[in-house]
């Protein structure tokens, strides 16, 4: 596939669909992961024009900072800390209306509003997460909760 995509506007489902079978083509045959991880980041950001979209990865009992688009990140999460850390010890994921009430909340750019972090699970165990952050207050739904999952589904990891 060429790597340019076809954005389109319309309802977020819309979006999604649209985006999903492009991301297949982006991701099918390429066995690096930093590579699909960075192409996922960039999809993502160029349809929904999100602050931050990106990864991290479990690395000797944190989360380290992986391919990202947006504003500079955390470097590195303990578990249990922020979304990122309650997603990852909880393996469940989480949508965050209003980051400001979100017990130890770790503010990594100012304008961040609202977020939505996945877990991704291979063999029972999570080896990374997806964290997305928005300028506007309740960005995210189970709408994104649906195809954000079913995107981290496509990375081979």
């Amino acid at each position: 596939m060429a790597e340019d995509l076809t954005i389109i506007t319309g309802n977020k489902t819309e979006q999604y669909e649209s985006l999903i079978p492009q991301l297949k083509g982006l991701l099918d045959g390429e066995p690096d992961l930093i590579a699909n991880l960075a192409n996922v980041c960039g999809a993502l950001k160029e349809q929904f024009n999100w602050l931050w979209v990106g990864f991290y990865l479990v690395k000797d009992d944190e989360l380290v900072l992986g391919p990202f688009q947006g504003p500079v990140a955390c470097t590195r999460i303990k578990k249990g800390r922020g979304v990122c850390g309650t997603a990852w010890a909880q393996a469940q994921t989480f949508i965050v209306p209003d980051v400001n009430q979100f017990p130890g909340h770790i503010a990594c750019n100012s304008t961040s509003k609202s977020e939505i972090v996945i877990p991704i699970i291979r063999n029972n165990i999570v080896v990374g997460i997806m964290d997305v952050d928005s300028i506007e207050f309740d960005q995210f739904d189970e709408t994104d909760r649906h195809y954000l999952e079913a995107i981290v589904e496509l990375i081979d990891f």
